[in-house]
């Protein structure tokens, strides 16, 4: 998968990855200090925050957050805060998928014609036949995005708002045949997160808190954005300009949660990476090896597999695992290596054009310190 066939999948608020899987991310120029190498890369691309940690299989072992919470302020960010994980949120979801699989609730064959008896198919037949480990591995054959700016301010409750979403992708044409092609789609996970509502009759959101974000103690996990005129005390969203929101949408519509609007501290963040690690590295974790296996292995003969894309890198030994998300109002990248026992998160609260090269460096800084 090339950065272009990324980028274009990209629309106005949405979760999709802005981060170029397929680079190799080059450790930084050597410092003492990790808040001067933050701040000093922070001050280069004019963004408000940076946030860093490296993760071990045993938790979180270095964590530096640099910056204002909002530029033009002087609140500064804190360890604390929160940061909104766009399209990472997708790995969580696969994971919520997992737990159902070995629950016995959900196969990863399951197909929508097995969850969904009373959705027509007449329109699409094919639609029926797709399964659930196609929708998470961009392999269904939906498009990227429907028009989600219907789905802005609705009222009705969210599962209700997901089923028709479902209803809607298979009334209309597909981008390829399921199974056949990758293409990245915000859609699929929607789709995948309304079968797990429909198993388990709950939402997805609480669903991935029962299953998810509360065995792993995941106490800031939490959903949409993090700073909005109501709560100012969290980092505020900075558009593509650079500039703070100030009015209008503050993140992608609620609906697109399997796809992209969890938000949480680093060091929750790290809690759920650090499971990742475990599992990769076939130690006692939240879902069983097999389970591990299915999410960490690229589907079809590509590069990508349930929630992250799978690589090879020098610097990890062997397999890499990344991912990125952003809202385009912020951004944030995770890089993992279970060989080696580390991963690399970086986070601000910025979806300008410079962010992914700020993320990179502070990547490249994490990996200089930890692995040189």
């Amino acid at each position: 998968m090339t950065r272009k066939e990324f980028l274009l999948s990209i629309g106005a608020f949405i979760a999709a990855p802005q981060f170029s899987f397929g680079q190799e991310v080059k450790p930084a120029t050597p410092s003492t200090d990790l808040n001067d190498a933050f701040e000093a890369i922070r001050k280069k691309y004019e963004l408000p925050t940076l946030g860093g940690a490296v993760v071990r299989s045993a938790g979180i072992s270095d964590l530096t957050v640099v910056g204002v919470r909002k530029l033009g302020t002087e609140a500064r960010a804190t360890k604390d805060d929160l940061w909104h994980l766009g399209s990472d949120t997708k790995m969580m979801t696969a994971v919520l998928a997992a737990r159902l699989v070995e629950a016995g609730k959900l196969k990863w064959d399951s197909t929508l014609g097995n969850v969904f008896p009373k959705i027509s198919f007449e329109k699409v037949p094919e639609a029926k036949a797709m399964t659930l480990v196609q929708l998470l591995s961009h392999r269904a054959g939906f498009p990227a995005n429907p028009s989600w700016g219907e789905y802005f301010g609705s009222k009705s409750p969210i599962r209700e708002q997901r089923l028709k979403i479902v209803a809607d992708a298979v009334g209309k044409p597909l981008s390829n045949p399921p199974g056949t092609k990758f293409e990245y789609s915000n859609l699929g996970y929607v789709v995948a997160g309304a079968m797990v509502e429909a198993v388990t009759g709950k939402s997805w959101e609480d669903a991935i808190r029962e299953q998810v974000f509360n065995p792993l103690k995941m106490a800031s996990a939490g959903f949409g954005p993090t700073g909005f005129p109501e709560r100012k005390n969290q980092p505020w969203p900075h558009g593509p300009d650079g500039k703070p929101v100030e009015t209008g949408v503050f993140d992608n519509a609620p609906a697109l949660g399997p796809a992209g609007t969890v938000h949480c501290s680093l060091s929750d963040w790290g809690k759920f990476i650090a499971d990742q690690l475990r599992g990769g590295r076939g130690e006692k974790a939240l879902l069983k090896p097999e389970s591990y296996k299915m999410i960490q292995t690229a589907q079809g003969g590509g590069d990508y597999g349930l929630g992250w894309a799978c690589l090879q890198r020098k610097w990890a030994d062997g397999p890499a695992f990344t991912h990125s998300g952003s809202n385009t109002m912020n951004f944030a990248v995770v890089w993992m290596a279970p060989k080696k026992d580390i991963a690399m998160l970086a986070c601000t609260n910025s979806g300008s054009n410079t962010a992914g090269r700020a993320l990179d460096e502070v990547v490249g800084a994490l990996l200089k310190k930890n692995l040189s």
